[in-house]
């Protein structure tokens, strides 16, 4: 899907809706104001209920904004609004629900006609606010590493890896828009928000004011149970995620790294460090005149590519370290037997403080003896000794520790009586905090760590329960909706 299609798509639906509304119901005051309506109400409705379908996914997006809107504000005249953005982004589950609510709700209320005024503005403010988000997103393509955002004369050219959130998230992981394609979009969508506010007395309106009522009303609280559906009490009923049921992680991800290797670079652009001037270089020419472009004089600023011929997706940051930090990948890939893989993206609690805490270590000491001949002798023994050492003491979430003990400890107990192993994946923990945990919620696994935004695009669920063999992934639970491993095995394991 593109969005050239998607558009097409929705313009077609608009069309017949609006012949509809002009020529069964006869409610239309203006065709051009009715087709608009029902493009934008239909828009905003599809692009909300792809998001209502994985909410956790706008959630982890709107972390990401408000992460570079502090950093970039604080150092800034403007610093006195970063506080604003760790909150915001503590509730940033609720703050997803809300506006993706918002966003369908009045997408229906453009198709009905409900509340003209109020609708025009709302949605007008609406595609504002879309419009600042996929413009600072765009807009960072053009800030250098290490220069702040407000720092206009610092500026320097587009380069896509400068960005700081690489998609808006507008249609979720449904569909990938390039933040360039997404402000414009916002920026198109500025029209019809305005010609709506100036002209909406002549939105055409369907059925009474309290039968729209009564269906915005339903359609809110049945919105509100689906999307927490969807991620308070199970996994996204549709996976847009490369991390399907069904996919072969290791071959898929073979794949990906062979014709990311095959990618063969057709030009560089280089800028003059003095004049600022930019030279484009065929790859064939700039091997045979590299030298006269010496590095204290010219900076590679820029490379043009072949497209991979298989795109590549977060399977190919699947890697999975061990708790000496060695890569596990391969041999996790490869094992034959199916086993459960739990993914924990974030570790839960409460407190951490330093401590002194007693040590007992035993030291090796050598003794020499020297005997009435002369002769040199040498008897080592071992001495054991006491000695106080600072560590961290974590006190943990007490329901964080109960998902473990009532939901995966027991699972790890059946599967091992019928011989599949369990192994569990976190992330942001290191070796000490993964001790602490293991010892806290009696943990009888080996334990690994990945990068949390692998883990959370994985499977949304902390922890999320995922059965593989042999690199495939056979089926992937919320931990609230895990089956009975008895069940497991009579449909997967047979």
């Amino acid at each position: 899907m593109t969005l050239g299609t998607l558009i097409v798509i929705i313009a077609a639906l608009a069309f017949m809706l609006t012949l509809v509304v002009g020529f069964l119901y006869k409610k239309h005051k203006s065709w051009l104001m009715t087709f608009l309506q029902n493009f934008t109400g239909v828009l905003f409705v599809v692009s909300g209920y792809v998001k209502a379908i994985d909410p956790l996914g706008t959630a982890y997006k709107m972390e990401q904004y408000f992460a570079e809107l502090q950093s970039t504000l604080e150092p800034t005249a403007m610093s006195f609004l970063a506080p604003v953005f760790p909150f915001l982004s503590e509730y940033s589950e609720s703050f997803s629900v809300f506006m993706i609510i918002l966003e369908i709700v009045v997408g229906t209320m453009l198709i009905l006609g409900h509340r003209s005024k109020l609708t025009s503005w709302i949605f007008l403010i609406i595609v504002a606010f879309f419009t600042f988000l996929t413009g600072f997103t765009y807009l960072t393509g053009y800030v250098p590493d290490g220069v702040n955002f407000f720092s206009f004369g610092q500026w320097g050219d587009y380069n896509e890896l400068q960005m700081k959130v690489t998609d808006c998230g507008c249609f979720g992981d449904f569909l990938k828009l390039e933040p360039k394609i997404s402000f414009i979009k916002d920026l198109v969508l500025l029209l019809p928000a305005l010609y709506f506010v100036f002209r909406h007395n002549d939105m055409h309106e369907l059925f009474s004011e309290k039968t729209r009522r009564i269906s915005l009303l339903i359609l809110t609280l049945l919105l509100l149970i689906y999307c927490f559906r969807n991620f308070y009490w199970n996994i996204p009923h549709a996976d847009f995620r490369p991390f399907k049921e069904g996919v072969s992680i290791r071959d898929q991800k073979a794949l990906e790294e062979e014709a990311e290797a095959n990618i063969q670079i057709i030009s560089y652009t280089l800028k003059n460090k003095l004049t600022g001037k930019f030279v484009e270089l065929p790859f064939d020419q700039y091997l045979k005149e590299y030298k006269s472009y010496p590095k204290t004089d010219w900076d590679i600023v820029d490379q043009k590519r072949t497209e991979p011929a298989i795109p590549k997706t977060k399977i190919s940051d699947f890697i999975i370290y061990d708790l000496e930090d060695s890569d596990a990948t391969e041999p996790i890939l490869n094992e034959e037997s199916a086993f459960f893989m739990f993914v924990c993206h974030e570790v839960s609690y409460e407190n951490s403080r330093m401590e002194m805490v007693e040590q007992i270590d035993s030291i090796l000491e050598i003794d020499t003896l020297i005997d009435e001949a002369g002769d040199t002798s040498f008897h080592e023994r071992y001495v054991v000794q006491t000695e106080e050492v600072e560590t961290v003491v974590y006190e943990w979430d007490p329901s964080y520790v109960q998902r473990f003990t009532d939901v995966i400890n027991p699972l790890v107990e059946e599967a091992a009586k019928s011989g599949v192993n369990s192994i569990a994946v976190f992330g942001g923990a290191d070796q000490k905090m993964l001790e602490s945990l293991k010892r806290a919620a009696n943990l009888k696994f080996r334990m690994y760590t990945a990068d949390d935004i692998l883990l959370k695009t994985i499977v949304r669920s902390n922890p999320g329960v995922v059965l593989l063999r042999d690199g495939r992934i056979l089926q992937k639970w919320h931990y609230k909706r895990v089956p009975d491993f008895a069940e497991i095995k009579d449909e997967y394991l047979q």
